[in-house]
């Protein structure tokens, strides 16, 4: 490479690496500090670089990774690599081939998110590294609180097979209510829970001060009977409730004799009725389908890490081994809602479209939103098993997702708020062939045609280029002169065809179309969602599901295609 060169490759690969902006200084010290022999000409190369990284930070991103590809294609291909090394999860602690179960547990009351893809990803993924099995679990014993609807045992599955899960098993804990009334009888009769009547406020007065409940040692024939009044409707809701023995001075006082089952009246439970009337909590009925179901290995939240401490009691009184858990901090995405009771609020309120509506956190959003499910797969590997809580931003994702569907997505031209341009001084149809992708001309060509006496269209978001005097370059078009600009629109004159001329005099590139099929993008941003209106080729071929790029916009995903007009979801930059 020459000096002029070996500048441009390395302000591109800071531009490119730093949003489309490279730095001078970290550019200078990049061309000498890694070029020593450049250094008694620095008074030289440094108005060079000045000069080149302007013309550089002019370039779209778009337009400077297809430059850094064409003069310096290492660049990707060590990145690739680099990306490749570091992906990859540490070994997991007494793991054996083909001897790992994994389990996911989602309560079917909302929408799968991001925040409970962790740990469903981190189950599946090590599951399958081990060779071993992964088991979807719904807990979906909480008919009341967090009451589940069938729309979300099918979402789920739904999502988890789009994210590239392969689940060996399913199991619903509402189909398992004769189980742990079997456990929770054996434990009643070895004296090792009993059935408290206390009034809830009087428990809890005793438990924080270590006192025993008055029913807590009498003898298991006493407390069978009471079992046995749950389960026949004697005992009311709050009545009487089926606790654990734990150490009544453990130092955490929700840990001491905690509740396993608990009476729930007209539950009318979505599959199966009012069919039970005694329910079992989630630590309870958890810690049996674990031990049943051979769960070795668990992958839960750092908040969790109390529920092992009281599961433990369980799996002491039954004499089993307890499996192997890995606690890892919350996930949360910058400005984005994954809560459910928030979201379900906001949908009732009319704030949100949906569970997929593209402002929030959940894998249906998301997928709506163009993100690849190798995206949110490789975000949650790179983050790991860190345990403290994890916040990535939206750039995260976004850079991820980029790298994946770049090379697939073919490119268009949208023009948003368009604003008509006349042009003098070109008196022929011109066509311009613009390839759908530039790194894969076998896909084909778009023709977009320029038709004497009629305008083109440009986008308002480029006003700034257009004044009387400027000239700028209708991309893939030819180059042209603004001659005004008024509330009708533009008039321009006709200057040259040439790209290299545009080039040398470091003319901005805007896109435009002819006669464009109307559309809308939505367009998330933080709270709101902004529809920018305006018109699309008018022969792209399109269908729902395609993601695309709107080149200078950003990468689209296509939502709904009508003969009237194309919606598509704004996914980034």
């Amino acid at each position: 490479m020459n000096v002029e060169e070996l500048i441009l490759k390395y302000a591109l690969i800071n531009a490119y690496t730093h949003k489309g902006k490279a730095n001078v200084k970290a550019v200078i010290g990049k061309v000498l500090g890694e070029n020593p022999e450049l250094r008694p000409k620095a008074k030289e190369v440094i108005p060079l670089v000045n000069e080149i990284v302007e013309k550089v930070n002019g370039m779209g991103i778009e337009e400077q990774g297809a430059k850094l590809r064409e003069i310096y294609p290492e660049f990707f291909e060590a990145k690739k690599e680099k990306k490749e090394e570091k992906k990859g999860l540490p070994p997991l602690p007494k793991a054996e081939k083909g001897k790992v179960v994994t389990r996911f547990a989602p309560n079917p009351d909302g929408a799968f998110h991001l925040g409970n893809a962790r740990a469903a990803i981190l189950s599946h993924e090590y599951a399958r590294l081990y060779g071993g099995r992964f088991i979807l679990r719904f807990d979906d014993t909480d008919p009341k609180v967090k009451r589940p609807e069938p729309k979300f045992y099918e979402w789920i599955r739904e999502d988890l097979e789009w994210l590239g899960f392969k689940v060996d098993e399913v199991h619903i804990a509402s189909d398992r209510l004769e189980i742990y009334y079997r456990y929770a009888e054996e434990l009643i009769k070895g004296g090792k829970a009993y059935v408290c009547t206390c009034p809830p406020e009087k428990f809890r007065e005793l438990r924080d001060k270590g006192i025993a409940c008055p029913h807590r040692e009498e003898p298991p024939e006493v407390q069978l009977e009471r079992w046995r009044k749950m389960l026949n409707g004697e005992y009311k809701e709050g009545e009487a409730v089926v606790r654990i023995k734990t150490d009544l001075k453990h130092p955490n006082p929700a840990v001491r004799d905690w509740p396993a089952l608990r009476i729930i009246d007209d539950a009318d439970h979505p599959r199966v009725g009012d069919r039970y009337r005694v329910w079992p909590l989630y630590n309870f009925a958890s810690a049996i389908d674990d031990h049943e179901l051979g769960v070795t290995h668990i992958f839960r939240g750092q908040e969790h890490a109390e529920n092992e401490t009281r599961q433990r009691y369980l799996y002491d009184y039954f004499g089993w081994e307890y499996p192997q858990t890995v606690h890892h901090g919350r996930l949360s995405i910058e400005g984005v809602i994954l809560s459910k009771s928030k979201t379900r609020k906001g949908i009732e309120e009319g704030k949100y479209l949906g569970w997929d509506d593209p402002r929030l956190g959940t894998i249906r959003a998301l997928r709506r939103r163009g993100i690849r499910p190798e995206a949110i797969r490789e975000l949650i590997i790179e983050v790991g098993l860190k345990r403290s809580d994890t916040t990535v931003s939206w750039d995260n994702l976004a850079a991820i997702n980029r790298r994946i569907i770049e090379p697939i997505a073919n490119r268009y031209f949208f023009v948003a708020d368009p604003i008509p341009m006349w042009i003098e001084g070109y008196d022929e149809e011109f066509i311009a062939e613009i390839p759908l992708h530039p790194d894969h001309p076998e896909r084909g060509v778009r023709r977009l045609k320029f038709v004497p006496g009629k305008p083109v269209y440009v986008s308002k978001d480029d006003m700034n280029l257009f004044k009387p005097g400027n000239f700028v370059r209708l991309k893939d078009l030819f180059n042209v002169e603004i001659l005004e600009v008024s509330e009708e629109g533009i008039k321009a004159r006709f200057h040259s065809v040439e790209y290299e001329i545009a080039r040398e005099n470091r003319w901005r590139m805007v896109h435009w179309v002819t006669e464009g099929k109307p559309c809308e993008v939505l367009v998330p941003a933080g709270d709101e969602l902004v529809v920018r209106k305006g018109l699309l080729e008018s022969d792209a071929e399109l269908k729902v599901d395609d993601v695309v790029q709107f080149e200078r916009f950003g990468f689209v995903r296509i939502d709904e295609v009508t003969p009237e007009k194309v919606v598509a979801i704004f996914a980034h930059r």
